[in-house]
């Protein structure tokens, strides 16, 4: 009896079943078909991707420093690299006020993480965002200026030791007025970082960063803007031993609390950009402007981007430095001219043959350059580079200006 039950129960399941699914007409069944097709695009419509891709030829005297391929292995003669500087492919997903980031870094030196961070709009004008991860640091311009729109092919020498990595772990809250509101043309953007560029976290500290702009349209043809940036923040002291510059001279603090405390590290900087369009095509005038407080080791002064605590002497130095580049396209060409000359004091105390260490060397780079724009999306870049240092008796590496000019040939495509 209960076995005809269960059979019985099976058959009228099964007739109801195919009832069901014959009820339904062709037009019934595309227009099912469409709407799951809709909602498929929909979801691929909050999804963005794009990237972009340098490879790039190197040639330099026999002192040059390259971003790509090995250090030079006869230190007597110039030498040659080729390689992929960036690799890089953006992944963007955005639904309603959020979204999510993820930029990986290709390169046969293997893959890296440039960005990962979420950001949430504000859901009423849509200017302001809230971001928290791994991001571009809110410091003046060139940081942010992306790498496949700048014309010189690296970053200030200042920048690049100043912030390396130009990305760093923390929060930020960028505030500006509705596009309708007249201030709409002031920014402000501030945040809490690691200081320790896209390493991990080493000292439970957090760096402050802020940068406030003005941007204004003149016209159709004309743009003017420019800002100020503050950081303030630290560096662990690895060791009891503090030097600090008096007169022409380190003195020594070497107080045994000095340990696992931090040094000072503050940071202004200034920043201008100007662009017109002419008969000569577009004119561009850039500039930025640094000075502060600079806590680091003894044979340089670059900020701490590693993945442990240091363990090194600590040197204070005052810092000064900047970059001007200059860009004039060549009519309705496809060319643009490139001028750029950037400049670097580690040490503002002492000069010359005063310097007491490597790391008190001012250096300064004059670059010029032609970009082609093959068509929307390849470009080629051709650049030379003429690098100068101060030289010192005392200091065997830069008793003479060393031999370091670089010529860098670029192709770079971007989607």
């Amino acid at each position: 009896m209960k076995k005809s039950i269960v059979f019985w129960g099976l058959c009228l399941a099964t007739a109801v079943f195919a009832q069901e699914e014959t009820a339904f007409t062709p037009v019934e069944k595309l227009e099912q078909k469409t709407d799951a097709l809709e909602s498929a695009v929909k979801k691929l419509q909050k999804f963005n991707l794009s990237g972009y891709v340098q490879t790039q030829y190197q040639w330099g005297e026999k002192d040059a420093s390259m971003k790509v391929g090995s250090a030079n292995g006869n230190p007597d003669e110039s030498f040659g690299r080729i390689g992929v500087r960036r690799g890089r492919i953006k992944f963007v997903y955005e639904e309603g006020i959020v979204s999510a980031t993820f930029q990986p870094d290709f390169t046969e030196k293997g893959i890296a993480f440039k960005d990962v961070f979420l950001a949430v709009k504000d859901p009423w004008w849509g200017t302001s965002v809230l971001k928290a991860g791994i991001f571009d640091r809110p410091f003046g311009n060139e940081i942010s200026f992306s790498s496949s729109r700048r014309e010189s092919p690296e970053r200030s020498t200042i920048f690049q030791t100043l912030f390396p990595e130009e990305r760093d772990l923390g929060a930020s809250l960028t505030l500006q007025a509705a596009k309708t509101s007249p201030w709409n043309i002031l920014k402000l953007e501030a945040g809490l970082f690691a200081g320790n560029g896209i390493k991990q976290e080493t000292d439970s500290r957090l760096d402050f960063i802020g940068h406030l702009s003005v941007a204004k349209a003149i016209g159709s043809d004309m743009k003017i803007s420019g800002g100020v940036s503050y950081y303030n923040g630290g560096v662990y002291q690895g060791t009891e031993n503090i030097y600090s510059i008096a007169g022409k001279e380190f003195v020594l603090n070497n107080n045994v609390d000095n340990k696992g405390k931090f040094a000072k590290r503050e940071y202004v900087g200034i920043d201008a950009q100007f662009s017109v369009m002419s008969t000569l095509g577009m004119t561009q005038l850039r500039g930025e402007y640094l000075f502060g407080e600079q806590p680091a080791a003894k044979g340089n002064s670059k900020s701490p981007n590693a993945s442990a605590l240091p363990a090194t002497d600590t040197y204070k130095r005052n810092f000064s430095g900047g970059y001007v580049v200059f860009v004039q396209d060549i009519g309705a060409l496809p060319f643009s001219a490139v001028l750029k000359y950037d400049w670097y004091n580690p040490n503002t105390k002492v000069s010359g043959n005063e310097d007491i260490t490597d790391g008190d060397i001012a250096v300064n780079t004059f670059g010029f350059g032609l970009l082609w724009r093959i068509n929307n999306h390849l470009k080629l870049t051709a650049f030379y580079e003429i690098n100068k240092n101060e030289t010192a008796e005392t200091l065997a590496k830069f008793k003479e200006d060393r031999k370091d000019n670089l010529f860098t040939l670029r192709l770079q495509y971007k989607f």
